[in-house]
Formats: structure tokens, C-alpha cells, sequence
């Protein structure tokens, strides 16, 4: 490929991010990235919108997700790549994931209601670009702040929406091998995400790694910003000893942040491409 830096982790306005498709494309133009994969939480929504246009400016894409699957109440982001989107199994997956997330949304709001933090469920779902996203906790955050609990969603999060805060809900997700399973079964490739930050002992972690790998893991996400050089090392030696892909991604939601289309640096090669289901 003339251009193999790539970006497997990026967010748009379909799920937390504030991003459109389109921007994120020239946000990838600007800084020289040749791959990118949109890996909305919970749905591929972007991925229909960005074929044409990458192929117009010479970027090379592929169906993304990022599905927060959990074990117990520990949250493990799995990433799937170049599954068909249109198979009836990843269509009924994508369809159970949205009507979780409003299951979810609706008990998210009930805990809050009961904790004196007076949100609708149609002021959290007004916070969605298209009504074809599922709810994410952001929205809850952007509406409780537009409301004044909270001096940002950020705030609003940490302090109601996160593990062990008042309003924290993990009801209606799957589990990473179920997850991983399914993206499988409609021909994708599936990385785990950012495991520097997955909240877990590293023995019980590179347990629930060599047990997603039974069910057919491919990756790990070795190279992502909140990793340390350390760490970094350290998956890609723990992705080498277990035989999977390494993958790298920014994980940018919008612009002027602390992340940036394509930072950290990663260059795939023309085999993880192909995985990728990647022209190449």
C-alpha cells in the first residue's frame, strides 16, 4: 500500500463522539492517515457514509464497532472489524445492542431521578445526532449538563454514571466472547481494546484474553494513547506469545482535544489489511 499508517479506533457523532464521518475522513486526510476504521460504540452507522467518500480521496476503510461488553461490572471494549453489516446475524446483534442501550437508558434515568438529578429519557435521547443510535452514556452526561448538575458531561459522568456512582447501569450488554463470537460468525476480526485500561488484574486480564481467543479473538490493541511505553511493550509481547495482531487507533471523539486522528503512529501492514478486510 503507498499509504499504510493507520487509525483503528475512532468515534463519530453516531455514537460519543462530535464528529461527522465526513470529518473525521478530512481529519485524516490532513494528518497523512491512509486507513481508518470508525468504531462507533454499539453500531457501524457510519460506515455506509464513509465508502464513497474515502474511495474519492484515496483512503482505504472497513466496517468498524466498538461494543461495550462486560464481565461482571468491569467494561472490556471489543473492536470488530469487516464484518458484513448486512448479515442477519450481525443485523440482529446490532439490533439487540440498540434496544439495550434504551433499556438501559431508561434504568440509567431511573436511578438518576431517584438520586434528585430530575432527566427525562427524551431529553437523553434528544442529545442524539440520528434516532438511529443507540443511547450512550454521553448523552446522558451532555443532557445532565445542559441542566447545570454538572460544570461538564465529563463531571456529570464521574460523579453519577460511573462504576460504583449512583446512576451506573451494565444491564443488556453481552460479554466479550459472546461479542467476539458473533463479529466472527459474520466474517469480521476482533481486537481488544485499550487494555491498559480495562480495570482488572493483569493475571485475571490475560485469563479473559486467552479465553476471548478460544471464542476467536484475533488482536490487541497495543497501540493507543493512554498506553505507556511500557505498557505498549508489554502487549505487543503478550499479542506475540498468543499468536494474535497487533492493532493501534487514536481514539478521537472530537477535534481540538487531547487525541488526534492518527496519534499515536501505526502502520499496518498489507496482512493485518487483508484481515482488516482492507483493500489492498
Amino acid at each position: 500500500m503507498e499509504n499504510s499508517r493507520a487509525d483503528l479506533h475512532l468515534h463519530t457523532y453516531y455514537s460519543d463522539g462530535l464528529l461527522s464521518p465526513e470529518q473525521i475522513l478530512a481529519e485524516a486526510v490532513k494528518n497523512g492517515v491512509g486507513i481508518i476504521a470508525v468504531t462507533d460504540h454499539d453500531c457501524s452507522l457510519a460506515y455506509p457514509e464513509l465508502k464513497e467518500p474515502c474511495a474519492r480521496a484515496g483512503v482505504k476503510t472497513t466496517a468498524g464497532i466498538e461494543v461495550s461488553a462486560y464481565v461482571r461490572d468491569v467494561k472490556i471494549h471489543t473492536l470488530g472489524y469487516g464484518m458484513d453489516i448486512c448479515r442477519p446475524k450481525f443485523k440482529n446483534f446490532a439490533h439487540t445492542l440498540y434496544n439495550g442501550a434504551l433499556e438501559r437508558t431508561r434504568d440509567i434515568v431511573k436511578k438518576l431521578n431517584s438520586a434528585g438529578v430530575k432527566l427525562t429519557y427524551e431529553e437523553v435521547l434528544n442529545e442524539r445526532v440520528s434516532p438511529q443510535s443507540p443511547p450512550h452514556a454521553m448523552h446522558v452526561a451532555r443532557a445532565g449538563h445542559k441542566k447545570g448538575y454538572c460544570l461538564s458531561p465529563s463531571d456529570f459522568f464521574f460523579k453519577y454514571l460511573a462504576r460504583g456512582k449512583p446512576a451506573f447501569s451494565n444491564i443488556c450488554r453481552p460479554t466479550p466472547q459472546e461479542t467476539v463470537e458473533i463479529i466472527k460468525a459474520c466474517g469480521g476480526f476482533t481486537s481488544v481494546a485499550h487494555p491498559g485500561r480495562i480495570d482488572m488484574q493483569r493475571e485475571e486480564l490475560v485469563r479473559l484474553i486467552k479465553s476471548m481467543k478460544d471464542s476467536g479473538l484475533d488482536g490487541i490493541e497495543c497501540v493507543y494513547p493512554a498506553h505507556t511505553a511500557v505498557e505498549t511493550a508489554y502487549y505487543k509481547e503478550l499479542a506475540a506469545s498468543l499468536n494474535l495482531c497487533v492493532t493501534g487507533g487514536s481514539d478521537t471523539h472530537f477535534s481540538g482535544g487531547n487525541r488526534t486522528v492518527g496519534a499515536p503512529v501505526f502502520y499496518a501492514d498489507d496482512a493485518l489489511a487483508e484481515k482488516l478486510k482492507i483493500e489492498i
